[in-house]
């Protein structure tokens, strides 16, 4: 689990690192995005490397997820007696919290691929008109909410796995407040990068 979420996590942060791009010129922001079609065209061909890359997001996707359910179903299977009575502890909202985040986030690729990958759900939908696409999007509230929505949730699963992550590495005192602010301060920088460009359509600062 903590190397698929690791990876999924240095993706995360390429991508987001890409998407500010939108800040410094349509034409960057489009050039940008036809660039990382070429890369290893003269060997994958046109979008192979594109393909590749979410072949192997697929994948570690797929095998988080499979980690998670056999790691709850080993800690269930650990106590198989109930507790009488249990009070609502952090544990619990943020297992709670991983799970239906993972649930949203996965809806939401699925939804993000066919808006801005093959353009079907795109007000806009103009191939290789990147930056005209994202700003089409973000000029409906509705839209804008929904990538809030996702992106709030993807803050959250960051938060959680990275600190569960860290803390595994046997942290205690100093190091364990080092190791959560590091977990928020991850998380919260990748929801400020991802949410910015929308932000800054819907208030006119770009776009």
């Amino acid at each position: 689990m903590a190397v698929t979420g690791l990876l999924l996590l240095l993706f995360v942060i390429a991508h987001m690192l890409g998407n500010l791009k939108f800040f410094v010129s349509a034409a960057s922001f489009d050039h940008y995005a036809a660039w990382l079609r070429t890369i290893l065209d003269s060997v994958l061909g046109h979008s192979g490397f594109l393909w590749v890359l979410r072949a192997g997001l697929v994948v570690c996707v797929v095998l988080h997820a499979l980690t998670a359910a056999r790691l709850a179903r080993r800690a269930r299977a650990a106590r198989p007696v109930r507790y009488a009575h249990r009070g609502r502890v952090q544990g619990d909202y943020a297992a709670r919290t991983m799970r239906w985040g993972g649930v949203i986030l996965a809806l939401f690729v699925v939804y993000h691929v066919l808006d801005l990958t093959t353009g079907h759900l795109n007000p806009n939908g103009v191939p290789g008109a990147v930056h005209d696409n994202v700003v089409a999007d973000f000029r409906l509230w509705y839209v804008t909410l929904v990538y809030t929505l996702a992106v709030v949730a993807l803050g959250f699963h960051i938060r959680h796995g990275l600190w569960s992550a860290l803390q595994s590495l046997g942290t205690s005192g100093a190091a364990r407040r080092t190791a959560q602010g590091v977990a928020l301060g991850v998380a919260v920088a990748v929801t400020a990068g991802y949410l910015s460009v929308p932000f800054a359509v819907v208030t006119g600062l770009a776009g």
